[in-house]
């Protein structure tokens, strides 16, 4: 393909070259006014100024991709922890924890997670494809270009394999990157006789080496929590998934603590929720190699405190901000909205939320080429019809993307 020059964009924010760990000022953003991007194939070769990009390129061997009116330009958003994958709705759970009901008296009356495994078992695979694309559609409108999918609805090796082969076959029809994880491990399923600790022997046995056969996942995910999995049921469970080469990601410090100690212990590389997590927590994921997850549309989901995230940033940790889509605690799905809440109450700089959803995200999934717009990155990005980067998250999702290009192809454009 022909080099494309696609611009001219009123402020383009690269996020490139920033600190990986760590708080954020406004004023280490890098943001290049009347700005142009040089791509080839579904790569960027070049970001500047857009008049001195066209000077520069021979006319007759470059594409023009015009950008008309205001804009701002940020590489496309990082959505590292969903669970889109899924039947049903839990409407019912919602209104009855609104009215004052218990975790317990909800799942007695028939909802909580046991409810959507029970509905996500009647899909059919392609229901649940159909679903996934669906729901990716819509995150793409909004600007996500990359999504993590988890499975866990499932809680047996042939429900797990069909939830994740189904994330397999949407993603050949998405147009953003999804990327799958194991989650397996999210609640002891209840008809099933095992119990914890032999119920990820079995699922370590006999789903892992699938999951590696038919190249479904290279992630596994484990709910660390009371009513969950703890870590003596967990460590050998780990310990194989490690084994085999699989990347580690957990559920931590949701309602308790525990979580996060393990998920450093283990180097995985993200640990999930935090809303729990105390200094010592704090301090031992800004002192690792694991990234510090927030999820926002839990606590609005569930009315409960925010992930500490302000704590993490100024002892050095590496936060990504993520939406936590799943049919319970967090159904809204929108990444701008969410951020901008938590940023509102941990008072984050609009820096530090563009990392959380760009770059920092990139690392939580170790996809190294996306989250940045610079040379050799993926020409993936979305752009909003303002002239000044601040309104994004001052209008706390109201304002919304009027293009979004994976790869260097447009592929949404707002009417």
């Amino acid at each position: 393909m022909s080099l494309q020059l696609i611009g001219p964009f009123t402020q383009l924010i690269t996020m490139a070259d920033m600190p990986l760990k760590g708080a954020l000022a406004d004023e280490q953003l890098q943001i290049i006014p009347n700005a142009g991007i040089i791509t080839k194939n579904d790569t960027i070769v070049e970001v500047g100024d857009y008049n001195t990009l066209k000077e520069k390129t021979n006319q007759k061997e470059v594409h023009f991709v015009e950008i008309e009116g205001e804009s701002v330009c940020l590489p496309g958003f990082i959505d590292s922890h969903t669970h889109i994958c899924f039947g049903g709705t839990r409407a019912n759970d919602f209104a009855m924890r609104n009215a004052g009901k218990s975790y317990l008296e909800i799942a007695k009356a028939g909802g909580g997670i046991w409810d959507t495994v029970q509905q996500t078992r009647k899909a059919t695979k392609q229901d649940l494809v159909n679903n996934i694309i669906k729901r990716a559609n819509h995150l793409l409108q909004l600007g996500t270009t990359t999504v993590e999918v988890k499975s866990g609805y499932g809680l047996s090796v042939e429900e797990e394999l069909k939830m994740l082969r189904a994330i397999k076959e949407a993603n050949k029809t998405t147009a953003q990157q999804l990327i799958s994880t194991c989650l397996a491990a999210h609640t002891l399923p209840k008809d099933d006789s095992k119990n914890h600790a032999e119920y990820l022997q079995h699922i370590a046995e006999h789903l892992f080496p699938t999951l590696e056969e038919e190249q479904l996942t290279t992630r596994i995910d484990a709910f660390i929590e009371e009513e969950a999995f703890n870590r003596e049921a967990v460590t050998p469970y780990f310990n194989k998934a490690k084994e085999m080469g699989f990347a580690i990601t957990v559920h931590a410090d949701q309602f308790s603590t525990g979580g996060s100690a393990i998920a450093v212990d283990f180097d995985a590389v993200s640990a999930d929720h935090l809303e729990a997590s105390g200094d010592k927590e704090i301090q031992l994921l800004a002192n690792s190699n694991t990234v510090a997850t927030a999820l926002p549309g839990a606590s609005i989901g569930l009315g409960v405190a925010y992930t500490p995230a302000r704590k993490l940033l100024d002892n050095g940790a590496c936060v990504a901000i993520a939406t936590d889509w799943n049919p319970g605690s967090a159904p809204q799905g929108n990444l701008i909205m969410q951020a901008s809440c938590l940023a509102t109450y941990e008072k984050l700089s609009t820096a530090e939320v563009f990392a959380g959803i760009t770059y920092r995200a990139a690392h939580a999934l170790r996809e190294n080429n996306i989250g940045q717009l610079k040379p050799n990155f993926k020409a993936t990005f979305v752009t909003f019809p303002t002239k000044n980067y601040q309104e994004i998250l001052y209008q706390m999702g109201r304002l919304t993307p009027n293009n979004v290009a994976v790869d260097g192809k447009l592929v949404f454009q707002a009417k």
